[in-house]
């Protein structure tokens, strides 16, 4: 004999005295934010040259900055991190092997054609306010972000977890929601979100203080050419609501138009190689179903 009770034969109708009738009913819509994360991206041998790397080009580093949605003016408002331009033909092709599994996974759908990235390091105090990257970009809709983290180990830091913000909508307008879900910046790691995603870095600590104990990353940036055909129809509708709410955060003026190749940390566009048929990255075939 079961130890559960057998349910009623008919089920029970709950009465409009219990549940009143309402005239409208438009609860808010909460979208979490999607992100895709692979461990072990570039193996251990390669993720501890680039740590020694990191280590030895300290005295190059320079302040991050954040550029005003308004005014359009640089500034380290909100901002306390230690950034590098880079590139690196490894790092591209990395990149470009595994992005059509991320974008299968995230639903995203647009021809990404460039990446731009830097070098950042969070030491004592470190940390990045809440943003989004339409600052970086040229298609905030169809651009994605990436972000490699790399450190000691064991961790010479604490803090400096990603968080990732929902996307509340509510009478047709979008904005970022009070809830968010928390990336641990785990070593040899990456994780690709949305560059319209809000999502911030929470402040970290550096007890010892000196720079190799710092929370390392590469922040890659990719997108596309911008068009009519790109910027409507090329991603999920939940992309396109993310896309909505980060329009204001990003400049007046057009970052196409600016007279320069790259943006406020020195950043400039890498063209990103085709993956290789041999090495990219796919999800598995679902297994048969049993008969």
């Amino acid at each position: 004999m079961s130890g559960y009770a057998k349910e009623p034969a008919m089920p029970t109708e709950i009465s409009t005295r219990d549940l009143p009738p309402s005239d409208r009913w438009s609860p808010p819509l909460v979208i979490p934010a999607p992100v895709c994360r692979l461990e072990n991206f570039l193996g251990a041998e390669r993720a501890a040259r680039l740590l020694s790397y990191a280590i030895s080009r300290q005295s190059d580093f320079h302040a991050g900055t954040v550029v005003d949605p308004l005014s359009g003016q640089v500034s380290r408002k909100g901002r306390s991190s230690l950034v590098l331009p880079v590139t690196s033909p490894v790092l591209s092709r990395h990149l470009a092997d595994c992005l059509p599994l991320v974008q299968e996974v995230l639903g995203h759908r647009a021809a990404l054609t460039h990446t731009s990235t830097v070098m950042t390091a969070h030491g004592e105090g470190g940390h990045y306010g809440m943003h989004t990257d339409a600052s970086r970009v040229r298609d905030v809709g169809t651009a994605l972000s990436a972000v490699y983290y790399l450190h000691r180990r064991p961790r010479g830091f604490e803090g400096g977890q990603l968080r990732l913000y929902d996307t509340l909508i509510r009478g047709g307008r979008a904005q970022p929601a009070e809830s968010y879900r928390t990336v641990e910046p785990d070593h040899d790691t990456i994780v690709f979100f949305p560059a319209g995603a809000f999502h911030e870095v929470v402040p970290s600590t550096c007890p010892s203080g000196q720079f190799a104990d710092h929370r390392f990353t590469l922040t890659t940036w990719i997108s596309g050419a911008r068009s009519a055909e790109t910027a409507h129809g090329s991603s999920s509708g939940v992309l396109e609501w993310m896309a909505r709410a980060a329009e204001h955060t990003r400049p007046l003026k057009d970052i196409d138009d600016d007279d320069h190749d790259h943006d406020h940390d020195g950043a400039g566009p890498v063209a990103l190689p085709a993956a290789s048929e041999t090495a990219r990255l796919s999800l598995p075939a679902p297994p048969p179903r049993a008969v």
